[in-house]
């Protein structure tokens, strides 16, 4: 059932703020829900709820008291990625010491301090990891997913006043032009039901600065990764239609022991030598928590959807963009796109 906390005690204080961002005439809140130019969302837990019945999650719609809707018809939203990453931030929920790093690493080609005072857009937020770490730098942020990860979120961000919470499909976004100053979408668009590339042409209108990862075609690896890829693709799209969570939970520990702890091993024998950038997996787990391990094995098996891009196909965003910044270190390829 929703939550008994009422809209009005946490964005009571944020309706102007609301107004800004939706490009909204009139917005006004009730104990649960919120109105936006007469049409009204349900708020549950702090969460915006933007997504119409039919897409509701599982969860949500039990929490609501609502039964099941019909499926959604067409091919532009996903119900089992939505699933999958709703599962996987509910097991996979907490904010790690490691993830630290990782912000910096994706963030690289960011002026953080330039971004002091700004509001923050975070599409497909997750637990809100990356958000994290900007909490205390952003005057605003706006944390935005599709699946129950956004309720994780708000629990991880609770120290976080200034953040806005909003169930919503990226597709379907009513916000309005240029409502924030700074946007990212790190690791969802490759998982999306439309070509990744075109997500974020239309991601773009958002904020005149937009940070990007997206899977890379392993252009930037040695030739093995390639040739290490089909199999490991063909696993994922096996492996991807099985949902029991206790299957999944057992895969991901496999996946731990037989798959990236003998890379990690190997990484690390080899880079005495200069040779452990040749490893697959080392560069990037070397020294993370086995916890922080199974969450990316369960994120890569487990998504019915993946698209993948060359640094030539990252380029091609400059027929949109002014600039397209495309960083040479890892995670590859993430990118900041400029208008």
């Amino acid at each position: 059932m929703p939550s008994t906390r009422s809209a009005t005690a946490y964005y009571g204080d944020k309706l102007e703020l609301l107004r800004d961002l939706f490009g909204a005439d009139r917005i006004s809140l009730e104990p649960e829900r919120i109105v936006i130019d007469g049409h009204a969302w349900p708020v549950v837990d702090d969460v915006i709820v933007l997504l119409p019945p039919e897409k509701y999650p599982a969860a949500l719609r039990h929490r609501l008291g609502q039964a099941a809707a019909p499926a959604v018809s067409g091919d532009t939203f996903a119900e089992d990625i939505q699933a999958t990453f709703g599962a996987e931030w509910q097991t996979f929920d907490e904010i790690l010491p490691e993830h630290e790093r990782e912000f910096r690493q994706y963030f690289d080609i960011v002026d953080i301090p330039a971004l002091r005072g700004q509001r923050v857009c975070d599409l497909g937020c997750g637990i809100g990891r990356w958000s994290h770490f900007l909490k205390d730098v952003a005057r605003e942020l706006i944390l935005v997913d599709f699946s129950e990860a956004i309720f994780v979120a708000r629990e991880n961000l609770r120290d976080a006043p200034h953040a806005v919470f909003i169930m919503a499909d990226l597709q379907d976004l009513p916000f309005r032009d240029d409502c924030a100053d700074f946007a990212f979408c790190l690791g969802v668009a490759h998982h999306l039901p439309v070509e990744a590339l075109t997500a974020v042409r239309r991601l773009g209108r958002l904020a005149p600065r937009f940070l990007v990862y997206l899977y890379s075609a392993l252009d930037g690896h040695p030739v093995h990764y390639r040739l290490l890829h089909a199999p490991v693709g063909l696993l994922r799209r096996l492996v991807c239609r099985v949902s029991n969570p206790a299957f999944r939970s057992v895969f991901t520990w496999l996946c731990v022991l037989f798959l990236y702890l003998p890379m990690i091993a190997v990484g690390t024998l080899l880079r005495p030598f200069g040779l452990s950038r040749y490893v697959p997996l080392y560069d990037f787990y070397a020294g993370k928590s086995l916890h922080r391990i199974r969450q990316d094995a369960y994120d890569r098996f487990f998504t019915s959807i993946e698209q993948r891009f060359s640094r030539a196909d990252i380029m091609t965003l400059t027929d949109s963009f002014a600039e397209v910044t495309i960083s040479p270190q890892i995670p590859m390829w993430h990118f900041l796109c400029r208008r």
